[in-house]
């Protein structure tokens, strides 16, 4: 330390022990200190609960690149018929889990109740009806094959296998789901009676499992045991179709009969086609 301007200097072990150049608080005693509400146990945090309250928000143009997705051309392109090109259209007809799709198959081996498209109205998919018509092509093709294998050994002829089955089924069953759904919606339209066409979709589609078991029967070699499955099988599915459009059919006006007739028997038809391709062994 320098003292009266002169070149002296006094060392710090010399001085004096001094308390501080800042005056000693008094000890007030015990002070309770009381800290507001907080509901810590609530995560995530609300925007009142954070530090940014709301009257007190970021500027609008502030950088939020992190908290928000990032959107590339497919995103601005969410319009119109944009969107019929995209998998997360179609993403909510298959969100269906396996009581929904076993329950609306069990709904279609009872054809005489016609509730399946109420209780679809809201979630129909296209899970189900996609799966039932492959599982149609596999068992076509397999069970007609194996019928043609066995009948052809019994008779100590020369079997080959035949691919055209397994396209002929393919295009059968797909094409049957796809077209005439497609028409129908076409026609329940220009008539002022428009029905959903994923409905439609789910509806035929499902229509068709009940050919499922009866390919299985057909391995009976007795053609009018066949021909009776088929029958049978036509006419459940053809009333599955027809008694569930009929309530929403009925407000096309007078010709809703005539609708509703043509699409019983349009279903019968495809039994019978079914019979006569599929259900027939030819040696």
């Amino acid at each position: 330390m320098m003292s009266g301007g002169v070149g002296k200097y006094t060392h710090i072990e010399n001085q004096p022990q001094v308390s501080g150049s800042v005056p000693a608080v008094p000890d007030p005693g015990h002070v309770t200190v009381q800290f507001t509400d907080s509901n810590l146990q609530t995560f995530p945090p609300s925007g009142s609960q954070g530090k940014i309250s709301g009257g007190s928000r970021p500027p609008r143009d502030a950088d939020d690149t992190f908290s928000k997705p990032i959107s590339g051309p497919d995103e601005r392109q969410q319009g119109g018929w944009f969107q019929t090109f995209t998998i997360a259209a179609y993403k909510p007809y298959f969100d269906v889990d396996t009581t929904d799709v076993l329950e609306r198959i069990k709904d279609s081996l009872f054809p005489f109740r016609g509730t399946f498209t109420e209780k679809t109205a809201n979630n129909p998919d296209l899970y189900g009806p996609f799966w039932i018509c492959t599982t149609l092509i596999f068992v076509a093709a397999s069970i007609g094959t194996f019928v043609t294998y066995i009948a052809h050994k019994l008779q100590k002829k020369e079997w080959n296998y035949d691919i055209n089955l397994v396209t002929w089924s393919a295009g059968v069953f797909y094409g049957y789901v796809l077209l005439v759904p497609l028409a129908l919606y076409v026609i329940l339209k220009y008539f002022s009676a428009p029905s959903g066409l994923v409905q439609l979709f789910c509806l035929y589609g499902y229509s068709l499992f009940v050919f499922i078991p009866a390919l299985c029967f057909s391995v009976v070699p007795l053609e009018i045991f066949r021909w009776v499955i088929a029958g049978v099988a036509g006419f459940m599915s053809a009333t599955f179709v027809a008694l569930n459009l009929r309530a929403h059919i009925m407000s096309a006006g007078e010709r809703w009969f005539l609708i509703v007739a043509g699409i019983f028997l349009l279903q019968l038809a495809l039994s019978v086609v079914l019979k006569l391709y599929l259900f027939t062994v030819t040696v």
